[in-house]
């Protein structure tokens, strides 16, 4: 594509320059550019991609954007007001406007996005729709499933923009997207041109890079305000806020939404919600009640967080798109689980071991308020939190554990550069403060092969023994590097070991050595 063509749509301030050179691709980080790239350059979390300006031209880039005045390079260079929010504009200029050629369905929050973005696309697929989706855990183009990465979050811009211009070109006609706050905040999704945007929950998380908890609710009502914003389609515009009228959220988002808005939840006066709940060991049974409307579903997961995020997925599909409620029931029915997610490691011990992803203080109190209902005996929890990322949550989630858990054990979870005994100190204090007793109580053990294996020691018939934190991830940080890490291999393997039959081999991690 022709730079011109490319910044049609964009405001910029370009110095006079005679090529019109034809762009192959758009790249942010300077290392990655090819030849005939066009290269944009902003400041990051650790770096100014705007020193690397230089070394982005000598590897082929062929124009330059960035913010600050231009210099004497031999290449067209665009001043813009903020090169980040540009961006997404040209990729998206560059892949030929794929959202709006799309059904654009958007969902974020604290907890529970990739569990509803997994719901309804699995709703509009049984429904016929020619639908893709893009989760913090893979890409899914018709047949094609694509990695989005070890330690996920909304892929970058231009690869957002990339995956919407395969699906065109495969073509889907509806797109479920997870957005996450950082991919807010960085403007990645701009220019996706939202139809639906559905919202979970919002609390405790991200105040490392956010600030506060107001800017990190801000940062999610971006989605909901972009609504009025996405061209017109012709195949249609619902522009419709979901939101959950259980949530402190809901009216802060009910006052920045610029769509239609309809509410879920078990509040009655939620539009939809649920009566007649039948919780079993393996699946919920409950009646969706609203507008006009009242059926049956039954669902595979579990816990009471799983049915708000059902009637999200059928707000965002029933009463958006129009899905019949046939296909509604028989969509939710058909997913037995979500990777990470509540998953269920059964290798014929007599207790039951779960992996789930519950990295927040409010997600590890679902996941071990659903613990307890699969038992009368003792819940044993497992898990650390991360370095470099949100300390309040350490004391937080360790107080949780301590008061709905029977026993706990701290472990890593992605240390990064800090020191791993100092965040599990932070953890014990929030332990010790709500009356827990190292050794009685609560354990710390640096290892988390070696966690999970103390935790199975302690585990009687019929207890439950669940390691939260890091769910279907790939990866474990420590200083700058990912070890191979997935707590459903390292569950398997201390459960072949206790059990004294063959079995997967634990993963390795730089704290076996010490």
């Amino acid at each position: 594509m022709k730079l011109s063509v490319l910044i049609r749509e964009l405001l910029y301030s370009l110095r006079p320059f005679s090529s019109d050179p034809e762009i192959t691709g758009i790249v942010s980080d300077s290392r990655l550019v090819k030849p005939g790239n066009l290269f944009v350059a902003f400041s990051g979390v650790c770096t100014d991609g705007h020193r690397y300006i230089s070394a982005a031209i000598e590897q082929g880039a062929v124009a330059v954007v960035g913010t600050e005045p231009g210099n004497s390079f031999k290449v067209p260079y665009l001043q813009v007001e903020d090169s980040r929010k540009a961006l997404p504009h040209l990729a998206a200029a560059f892949y030929g406007f794929p959202g709006r050629k799309l059904i654009v369905i958007g969902v974020t929050g604290t907890d529970g996005k990739t569990t509803t973005t997994n719901l309804i696309y699995a709703i509009l697929q049984t429904a016929g729709y020619k639908v893709g989706m893009i989760s913090t855990i893979n890409a899914v183009i018709g047949d094609q499933v694509l990695d989005t990465g070890f330690h996920v979050t909304t892929p970058a811009a231009p690869d957002v923009q990339s995956y919407l211009a395969q699906m065109v070109n495969a073509g889907l006609t509806h797109v479920v997207l997870e957005v996450t706050s950082h991919g807010l905040a960085q403007h990645r999704v701009d220019g996706c041109e939202f139809d639906v945007a559905v919202i979970t929950n919002i609390t405790h998380e991200h105040l490392d890079y956010h600030g506060t908890f107001e800017s990190y609710r801000s940062v999610k009502a971006r989605l909901f305000a972009s609504l009025n914003s996405t061209v017109f389609k012709p195949h249609g515009n619902p522009r419709l806020a979901v939101l959950n009228r259980d949530d402190s959220s809901f009216e802060y988002l009910s006052q920045v939404s610029t769509g239609s808005i309809l509410s879920y939840g078990f509040q009655p006066g939620a539009d939809v919600h649920p009566e007649g709940i039948q919780y079993e060991h393996d699946k919920l049974r409950f009646v969706v009640v609203g507008m006009d409307r009242k059926f049956t579903c039954q669902c595979s997961l579990i816990g009471d967080f799983n049915i708000s995020n059902c009637l999200a997925a059928i707000s965002a599909t029933v009463y958006a798109l129009g899905v019949s409620l046939t296909d509604a029931q028989a969509g939710i029915a058909s997913i037995p689980g979500i990777p990470g997610r509540m998953e269920r490691i059964n290798l014929g011990q007599n207790f039951i071991a779960i992996v789930d992803f519950a990295h927040t203080p409010n997600a590890l109190k679902a996941a071990l308020e659903t613990a307890r209902q699969l038992t009368s005996g003792k819940v044993i929890a497992v898990f650390g939190a991360a370095g470099l990322r949100d300390q309040q949550k350490r004391r937080m989630m360790a107080e949780t554990s301590h008061e709905l858990a029977d026993l706990t054990v701290l472990t890593a979870e992605d240390p990064r550069t800090e020191v791993l005994e100092d965040i599990l100190s932070e953890m014990v204090s929030g332990a010790t403060r709500k009356g827990g007793v190292e050794g009685r109580t609560f354990w710390r053990i640096p290892d988390r092969g070696d966690a999970i294996r103390f935790a199975i020691s302690l585990a009687c018939p019929g207890d439950v023994v669940i390691a939260c934190g890091k769910g279907h991830e790939q990866s474990m940080c420590f200083g700058e590097i990912e070890y191979a890490w997935d707590d459903r291999t390292a569950m398997r393997a201390a459960l072949s070991q206790y059990l004294g039959i063959p079995g997967l081999q634990m993963p390795y991690l730089p704290t076996q050595d010490q």
